[in-house]
């Protein structure tokens, strides 16, 4: 009898509750893909940190309409065929519906395609090559900027601001650094710069076949499209050699380790970012010191927009199944809703995408290294809507 009376008491306390809140209707899974080992690690775990961050503070909004809420970090080395087959086993488990990635457009570019097929939802935090949303797939978008206006305002500001009147431009020969570097290039001669050079390098330690001849045209700037494990040695080595020109490079020299490789040639640098620091939006300084508290570690700019990418795929996702309560996503509709938010204001300021998924209007900072410290001073911050998208071929 009083086991019969316990069981009657659980039913009428269980129904007592609301239906979500026990019973659950499955997992919801959020995958990031970044690189967390090799040379480029230093960037990619502050980008799956900022989702950690941003799922950690979702789970019990998840939990309250009958999910769990799940991170699945994916390491994809900046390298595209890991990028890829990691791809293809996110796409197999049914449960992810929403990718948060990539760092390196030459693995988001080939990733995208297996998201594409599978109509996967993409959120990118940093790549910045064209390509990724000039193709208009209804999945993949972006929180950052472009490349065709990040190295045009970084020409514009060695024309305008540093008076340079040549440039010697060195790229990593990736889709990113190259292509950054062709646009810097094209703003230049626009604007009237000599362009003394356009090479390209895989070299990991010793830069002195390319200073040599740089070195030996004199130019009054020095631009290199590419990360920082190449860009910071190549400073180093420049400065070393007696090289004078001013030094610049694009949002992959945004980072610590930048200042900490190239040590204190790094003072006088510039760079640009489609990423600013944290003390360059008016919503961080809470985040910045939750993130300290959580990570023991201070943030940097991808970690804020590694948190913003996956909010956007949060709050759409949460908005979707609050207007189907009865239904369980695909993902087809995830892609949807995060293509169609509105009115979302991450701590990076609000976030919209256009039709070919490129945020409605994206900041472009130039910063300056004024000392061996990261991150760089704010020197000038440019907002810009993306270009249209290019017209197809008949």
């Amino acid at each position: 009898m009083l086991k019969r009376l316990s069981v009657v008491f659980l039913l009428a306390l269980l129904a007592a509750l609301p239906a979500n809140s026990w019973a659950q209707k499955g997992k919801i899974k959020i995958a990031v893909q970044a690189p967390l080992s090799g040379e480029q690690a230093a960037l990619g775990e502050h980008i799956k940190l900022g989702a950690q961050l941003a799922v950690e503070e979702s789970l019990k909004a998840f939990q309250a309409l009958g999910y769990e809420l799940v991170l699945v970090p994916q390491d994809d080395q900046a390298k595209p065929e890991v990028g890829v087959a990691n791809a293809r086993n996110m796409v197999a488990d049914p449960e992810i519906l929403v990718i948060i990635g990539h760092f390196n457009s030459g693995v988001a570019l080939p990733a995208s395609e297996v998201y594409k097929d599978a109509m996967l939802a993409m959120i990118s935090p940093a790549n910045t090559a064209t390509e990724i949303t000039d193709r208009g797939y209804p999945n993949v978008n972006r929180v950052c900027g472009r490349d065709d206006v990040q190295g045009p305002v970084g020409a514009r500001f060695a024309s305008q601001e540093l008076k340079a009147k040549s440039v010697y431009i060195i790229h990593d020969k990736t889709l990113y650094g190259q292509g950054v570097a062709d646009n810097f290039r094209m703003e230049a001669k626009k604007l009237g710069m000599n362009v003394m050079g356009f090479e390209g390098t895989e070299e990991r330690a010793n830069f002195s076949p390319l200073i040599n001849p740089l070195k030996a045209k004199n130019p009054a700037l020095v631009y290199f499209g590419g990360i920082y494990h190449q860009g910071g040695l190549l400073l180093k080595q420049l400065r070393e050699k007696g090289v004078t020109a001013k030094f610049m490079g694009p949002d992959g020299l945004d980072s610590a380790e930048m200042a900490k490789i190239a040590g204190s040639s790094v003072v006088g640098s510039y760079y640009t970012s489609v990423a600013g620091p944290p003390d360059a939006y008016p919503e961080t300084a809470a985040f910045a010191k939750k993130y300290k508290q959580r990570f023991n570690k201070d943030v940097e700019a991808f970690g804020l927009y590694g948190y913003d990418a996956t909010m956007v795929g949060i709050k759409a996702m949460e908005q979707w199944l609050k207007a189907n309560p009865n239904k369980k996503p695909t993902r087809t509709d995830i892609s949807t809703a995060v293509r169609n938010i509105k009115g979302f204001k991450g701590v990076t300021g609000p976030i919209e995408f256009d039709n070919k998924g490129d945020p409605v209007k994206a900041k472009y900072f130039v910063l300056q290294f004024d000392k061996q410290a990261y991150p760089g001073k704010v020197v000038k911050v440019i907002e810009q809507q993306a270009p249209a998208a290019p017209a197809k071929k008949s």
